[in-house]
């Protein structure tokens, strides 16, 4: 039977472009049909790398991710629209995909990538496409792709800054290439480098870095070009320069095992993960109006604050730590950032000083604030 008779009629129509390429083909198109990816994180990167796998016809799909469609995701996050906030993007994802190629599956894995489950669940897929954004997760993800023998192909992303390299390569010698570790063999200390909420992103970057992640992909998977194995891709959008570093080995190097990633990262769950403790607006409002003497610190960046603001005192979470000082040990302190996933966590931070227990997260933060007026 002709390879092309694997596919339906309206796959061959679908694929059409992708059989005219000579050096693709309907072999390459079949390998694709055969094949099935695992994207971590379906967010900024996540959306074009999941956009472009499943339009290109990659058959089996798994996403992982475990969080909701938030307001200021829509800058970067292509997948979803303003009609999906508050929804799950697992779900959503799903259901964008399946309209955009019905001949694909898709299994969600909504969970958070842990040591227990990392292993079980990156083994079922022929390759892995990293695009968390944070280092416990991105360790966890080279780690575990190591140890199972699988391609990460990573990316991420930062203000006008995108990565790209495909590592833990198996060569045509029979040994595997670089991985993450052998360029970064430790994270930076904690809060060294903001995270994207921090820092910013610009929208269209993800789109761009994320589409190169989707293509070393395909090209891996078809064996169709060069991928960039011991290779180290950067560009900068904002001055369109572009930067190709190799990668060696580090034989000194040797995963054995999956770590408590949060500890190796300098974020001990032992330390950070404290109670929390919580007021609501309908509180703050009431501490507000009999003028009680408490504190206010808002968490948030400097153009948040200018957007919106109830007076609160402003130091960024991304400096907390080194102004720890300013925040009193007597007195009540409110601290308040955008949902209160951010001053939960600096909260958790302050707490493991353990100097402090008069702190409360502002529940839901300025989002329940306005909602409440």
């Amino acid at each position: 039977m002709s390879k092309i008779n694997s596919f339906s009629k309206e796959e061959q129509n679908r694929y059409a472009r992708h059989f005219s390429i000579p050096e693709f083909g309907v072999t390459a198109q079949e390998r694709l049909k055969k094949s099935s990816v695992l994207v971590v994180g379906a967010g900024g990167l996540g959306s074009p790398t999941l956009l472009y796998l499943a339009a290109a016809g990659v058959g089996h799909i798994g996403i992982v991710e475990f969080d909701i469609v938030d307001d200021s995701n829509l800058q970067r996050q292509v997948l979803y629209t303003t009609e999906d906030i508050g929804k799950s993007k697992a779900q959503t994802a799903k259901k964008r995909l399946k309209a955009l190629n019905p001949f694909i599956e898709i299994t969600l894995h909504e969970t958070k990538l842990t040591t227990k489950n990392a292993l079980e669940i990156i083994s079922r897929y022929d390759i892995v496409a990293d695009g968390t954004d944070n280092f416990p997760t991105r360790y966890l993800v080279n780690d575990a792709c190591v140890l199972a023998g699988k391609v990460n192909v990573y990316a991420s992303i930062f203000r006008f800054e995108g990565q790209v390299a495909v590592f833990n390569f198996l060569q045509k010698e029979g040994t595997r290439s670089a991985n993450y570790r052998d360029m970064f063999p430790a994270p930076p200390p904690p809060g060294m480098v903001p995270s994207c909420a921090e820092g910013g992103v610009l929208g269209v970057l993800p789109g761009i870095i994320g589409s190169m992640q989707a293509s070393e992909v395909i090209k891996i998977l078809t064996s169709v070009g060069e991928p960039l194995v011991n290779l180290f891709f950067m560009m900068d959008v904002a001055s369109f320069s572009m930067r190709t570093l190799k990668i060696k080995r580090n034989f000194k190097i040797n995963i054995t095992q999956l770590l408590d990633y949060e500890l190796f990262c300098g974020i001990s769950e032992s330390n950070l993960k404290t109670e929390v403790k919580e007021i609501t607006v309908s509180e703050l409002k009431e501490i507000i109006n009999q003028k009680a003497d408490f504190q206010l610190i808002d968490v948030r960046e400097d153009f948040e604050y200018e957007l919106s603001n109830i007076g609160g005192e402003l130091i960024p979470s991304g400096s907390i730590l080194d102004n720890e000082q300013q925040v009193s040990r007597i007195k009540k302190v409110v601290i308040i950032c955008r949902s209160g996933a951010r001053s939960a966590t600096t909260i958790e931070q302050l707490q493991a000083l353990g100097s402090f227990d008069n702190l409360y997260n502002l529940k839901g933060g300025m989002l329940a604030w306005e909602a409440e007026k």
